[in-house]
């Protein structure tokens, strides 16, 4: 084997190198994580929110949160080198919904159709 192939065979390990982040989008994406983290604690413990809208407010910050860990830590996008883990992430997101909400389903048939009234004596 010449230098080249095993200069080529060390460098090619199957991942495609535009996959990999950046240390200018990692710190961005850490600095957006740190940022979204801040608001959600100031949104709850400054109290210049009513908190009947600062527990949505915390579930969009949330969101917004995980869409910048799944875009710059874990590098998922609609790119066509990422097509594949995005559609295994979003199949793994369908099954563990139909996993929670059929339990959720369950349970709460199970608890409005066997829980009889108790007696007015007791």
């Amino acid at each position: 084997m010449s230098h080249d192939t095993i200069a080529a065979a060390s460098h090619d390990h199957g991942h495609d190198s535009a996959a990999h982040g950046t240390l200018k989008s990692y710190l961005v994406g850490f600095g957006l994580s740190i940022v979204l983290t801040l608001l959600s604690f100031g949104l709850v413990m400054a109290g210049a929110v009513p908190r009947s809208l600062a527990l949505p407010g915390v579930i969009v910050l949330c969101v917004a949160q995980l869409l910048v860990q799944l875009v710059f830590f874990l590098h998922m996008g609609a790119s066509r080198s990422q097509r594949d883990n995005l559609s295994a992430f979003v199949f793994a997101v369908f099954v563990i919904a139909i996993i929670v909400g059929g339990s959720a389903w369950v349970l709460h048939n199970m608890n409005a159709n066997m829980m009889h009234p108790m007696p007015a004596g007791m």
